[in-house]
Formats: structure tokens, sequence, C-alpha cells
């Protein structure tokens, strides 16, 4: 099982400065590439300082010139947003300044936040059906010479300008979790990528048994690789694994109050969650995180990370943004990758 790192620059307060951000998001890639890890994706989204990464090309572009090994992943771009014949063209050309190192992540995408002020009136399922149409004609322009007459988007024959430096292209990954979205990407050829957010190793399976079912239903497709998405933190002591716990905890309630679109936002940032508020949802409490999360000792998390290697996980994703001090953050990296990565040689 490889190990990558996902990664965004994520803005709590006013007081925070968005370079000094940037420069520790690079810091921490850079943590990652000299630790060898596999990868670093990173995604795309919109107005919201909870993640910024308004073009993951563009932070790739700049990652390129300061790692030397890791693949350089978007995790994940909306389909929704592109148009094919963009997202081909710009994609090929951060894969030729990677010097063939990009995988492209794509998505549907999950925030009505950014639907409703990128493509007013769109929903998931409207997301899902442009990502759908997306995958495809992504591939064909990347082959060239390729024509599209479909529900969303028409043009006449294109070939991408620049080509893909890998051939035939990246490696493409879908973000999936419902049986047909397994069974659509296994079916295009294509990775996947799976989260069970905070639900645990009940849900981490039952994603695994969905992309097994959607391989025996495709045998004429090679096998392809599955990546589990899993926010982790490695701990020094049980009282700052308890503190991990928390700001876990602090970090989905603000998840869900984005998901859910309700609360004021001003200046990209949402309206404060009260402490009230936050103890109420128990289903997102420090002992869930400490219980559903690979939260813990470098040994609690090796063991954890094992049973998923086993379950068949080809690649297993250490998912950062959490709230986090970025000390918190590159001690818990620094220790996964000295105490957890050597097992797995």
């Amino acid at each position: 099982m490889k190990f990558s790192l996902f990664i965004h620059m994520e803005r709590l307060n006013a007081d925070q400065n968005h370079k000094e951000l940037y420069d520790e998001f690079i810091a921490l890639c850079e943590i990652a590439d000299r630790g060898g890890m596999h990868a670093i994706w990173t995604g795309e989204h919109h107005a919201m300082d909870f993640t910024i990464a308004p073009n993951p090309f563009v932070t790739i572009a700049d990652l390129a010139r300061r790692t030397k090994n890791v693949r350089l992943a978007t995790g994940t771009v909306i389909a929704p947003f592109w148009h094919p014949i963009k997202l081909a063209g710009e994609a090929a050309m951060t894969d030729i300044i990677a010097e063939g190192r990009l995988e492209v992540g794509i998505a549907r995408g999950a925030y009505s936040f950014e639907y409703e002020r990128l493509v007013p009136g769109l929903d998931a399922w409207g997301a899902g059906q442009r990502m759908r149409e997306l995958v495809p004609a992504v591939k064909g322009i990347w082959n060239g010479d390729y024509a599209h007459d479909g529900e969303f988007w028409q043009f006449p024959a294109t070939t991408s300008a620049p080509k893909p430096l890998q051939t035939p292209h990246p490696p493409l990954w879908v973000a999936a979790r419902d049986p047909s979205s397994h069974e659509f990407a296994v079916g295009n050829g294509c990775n996947v990528q799976v989260t069970p957010l905070w639900n645990g190793d009940a849900e981490i399976g039952s994603l695994m048994e969905r992309f097994t079912a959607a391989c025996d239903g495709n045998p004429q497709v090679p096998r392809p690789k599955i990546m589990l998405l899993l926010h982790t933190y490695v701990g020094e002591s049980e009282a700052d694994i308890d503190q991990a716990a928390r700001e876990l905890s602090v970090y989905y309630n603000y998840f869900f109050a984005w998901f859910k679109n309700e609360r004021p936002v001003t200046q990209g940032l949402i309206e404060r969650l009260g402490e009230a508020e936050i103890a109420a949802n128990e289903n997102l409490s420090p002992q869930v995180m400490r219980r559903n999360l690979a939260v813990g000792t470098a040994a609690e998390v090796i063991g954890r990370l094992k049973d998923y290697e086993k379950l068949g996980y080809d690649e297993y994703s250490f998912w950062i943004d959490s709230g986090m001090s970025f000390e918190r953050k590159r001690a818990s990296l620094e220790r996964f990758i000295a105490d957890v990565m050597p097992a797995f040689r």
C-alpha cells in the first residue's frame, strides 16, 4: 500500500494571512516529498476560506518546481465547473510542467455554496451527470480529433494542445461513493478515490465491496487502483491524541455547516459555531473521531492501516486538513513518515 498526502490551505479566522498559509502548505508538501510519500493530492474549491484551492493546476505547477519525486494529483477538479477542452488542455500543460508526474482526480463536487455561485440551479444529480459526460470527452480530446455532441457540451473535432507528456494520458481517478459511481469509474478505466469521512471501518469495508462489485461487473477492464482518503493524526501522548480528536470534532462540525449552506458567510469565513452547538452534535464527538479515524499512537495507526491494506486498498491518503496549527500538522506528518510508513516497506 502506497501513502500520499491530501492537503489544502485552510483559513479559520480573519487574523490568518493567505500568504503565510500558502507557505505552510508548501512546507508540508516538501516534507511529504522528502519523506518518500507517493503523491500529493490537492483539489478545487471556490470562495470558501475553509478550503482554499481555486485551481489545483496552478498549485501543482508550483509544486512541480519545489518537489523531486512525489506524484502531483488533483484531488479533485469539480466536473461541472470545467469545459472538456479547457480541462484537457490545462491538465496536459501541467503534465508537461510536472515532467509526467500528474494524476487527474475528478468529482461532481459537494457544496451547494459553490454550485449556486458558479452554476446556479445545479444540484448533485446534475453535477454527477456532467461528470459522466466530461470524463470520456477529456479522454477523447487527449486522443485527438474528437468531436462531441452531448447534453451539456457540443463541439467539432478537437485535439488537446498540448498533448500530455504521459501516454496515453495521465492516470484518471473518479471520486466514488454509491455503486453506480463505482460502476462508472471502473467501466471507463478510471481509478477510484473513496472517503468514508468520519463513518469508520464499516463504511470503509462497504466502499471496498462496492468497488469489488464494479470490478467483477467489468471483467474486460483491467482492475484499476483504489485509494482510501481518511483523516489521520499520529500523536506523541494520550493528551496529544485527545486534543487531536477534539480538533477533528470541531473540523467536521464546520465541514457540515458549510455543506448545509445555511449560515451566513462574510469575507469567505462562515459564521462561528458556538461551543453548545458543537457539543450537541454527538455524531461528531471527539469520542467518535478517536474511534472512527486513524487517530492514535503510531502502533495504533499501523494496526488500522494494516487492516485497510488487507481489504485491498492500493493507496492510503493522509488527510491533513483539520483546523490544527501548522506545528501540530507538521509534527503528526513527520511521525507518520518516520514511525508508520516503515512498517509497510
